[in-house]
């Protein structure tokens, strides 16, 4: 075999093993880039007409529920993570709740939220800041975040299992086969609201839906702790709310997607 030859075929395999080399390197850096970022919106997200809740870094869009302004004490950002603080487990009784800034009508909601053992909050929807200016919680439907087995609510509720995990706080109890993932992992709400028709879902699995306004939904409400708020949960629009219960939860990824009804 000529010099020449043998030149070649070993510059064409040195070219062959070098490729092979890069190979993986460069479809783990795609597969990195792919892969979603904390507190963004993804391409799909931004083209189906998602929108941000929270920066990951301020506390722009978001005030007290019973302040013109954030606040001061209860609540951390830190990380990516917007945290409630430890503060012994009582109800909006250090921070207090956050609200959006702005009021929402129909709309798809999904938020990344880790409890620890024991914790109690919720997401609310429909919120109105301008009832229940004494005590507690601001009022609106609630998705319960709940450490079903460790906090005393799960057994509780006027309507049975109506305050664990995912269910329509007090109302609606959520199916008993969600997937949760777990203390100290990261879960996934989604919350739908159209035309009256709302479905919670836990993990990408839905576990539970209801009618608003309707005589089944007022029947429910009749029977609870907010059958003394007149037309509770039946607002057009409202706050999205982030329940500060006096214990140590973590959110992030909070995105909304109006929809406009033609």
């Amino acid at each position: 075999m000529k010099k020449s030859t043998v030149f070649s075929s070993l510059f064409l395999l040195t070219l062959f093993i070098v490729s092979c080399r890069d190979t993986p390197k460069e479809n783990k850096k795609t597969s990195a880039e792919s892969m979603l970022i904390d507190n963004k919106l993804t391409q799909n997200e931004e083209e189906n007409g998602w929108k941000l809740l929270w920066d990951g870094k301020t506390t722009k869009g978001w005030r007290g529920g019973k302040l013109n302004h954030f606040p001061e004490k209860g609540w951390e950002i830190k990380n990516g993570e917007l945290i409630v603080l430890s503060t012994g487990g009582a109800e909006s009784a250090a921070g207090g709740d956050i609200v959006t800034t702005e009021q929402y009508g129909d709309f798809e909601l999904k938020v990344d939220f880790k409890i620890t053992e024991g914790a109690n909050s919720g997401i609310k929807y429909y919120v109105n800041t301008d009832l229940n200016k004494g005590e507690g919680s601001s009022i609106g439907l609630e998705y319960q975040i709940l450490d079903d087995l460790h906090h005393p609510d799960a057994k509780l509720g006027n309507h049975e299992g109506s305050r664990t995990l995912a269910s329509v706080y007090d109302l609606i109890k959520a199916d008993n086969n969600k997937p949760f993932n777990g203390i100290g992992e990261w879960n996934t709400a989604y919350i739908l609201s159209k035309n009256n028709h709302v479905e919670h879902w836990l993990n990408g699995t839905k576990v539970l839906e209801y009618e608003r306004k309707s005589d089944e939904y007022l029947k429910l409400v009749s029977e609870s702790k907010y059958k003394v708020w007149p037309n509770f949960g039946e607002a057009n629009k409202g706050h999205i709310l982030l329940q500060d219960h006096g214990d140590n939860v973590f959110f992030k990824n909070i995105k909304i997607k109006p929809i406009t009804n033609q």
